[in-house]
């Protein structure tokens, strides 16, 4: 198993680039496809499969090709966007709730004995 701590911060984008290819070399061959049977699947050119696995820059439309022929596109989960409520936001949601119910008013039958 490979160093799960890996300090993206710290890494020049070359050197991403060059960890994310050697990550999609791994993948490759954890499910035993050659460059050209990937690169098939992924609709793109083996030229260019080679080029990421070398550390080379892709477009993010071919990165996301060769991932999703990989069925590793669960990796890009962490860009989701999650909705935040601040918490002076959240305070007038909650002021704004009902407290109590109360009657309609559109039932005129009842008179009152006042």
């Amino acid at each position: 198993m490979g160093n799960t701590n890996t300090n993206w911060v710290g890494m020049s984008d070359t050197a991403i680039v060059s960890t994310i290819g050697e990550f999609i070399k791994q993948q490759r061959l954890k499910i035993n496809k050659t460059q050209a049977q990937l690169s098939n699947e992924a609709g793109i050119n083996r030229w260019t499969l080679g080029q990421i696995e070398n550390g080379e820059a892709i477009t993010m439309i071919s990165l996301i090709q060769i991932m999703r022929a990989l069925d590793v596109l669960y990796l890009f989960e962490g860009f989701s966007i999650k909705q935040e409520i601040s918490p002076i936001e959240l305070a007038k949601q909650d002021q704004q709730k009902r407290k109590r119910a109360r009657n309609s008013g559109t039932d005129n039958t009842k008179q009152s004995d006042w």
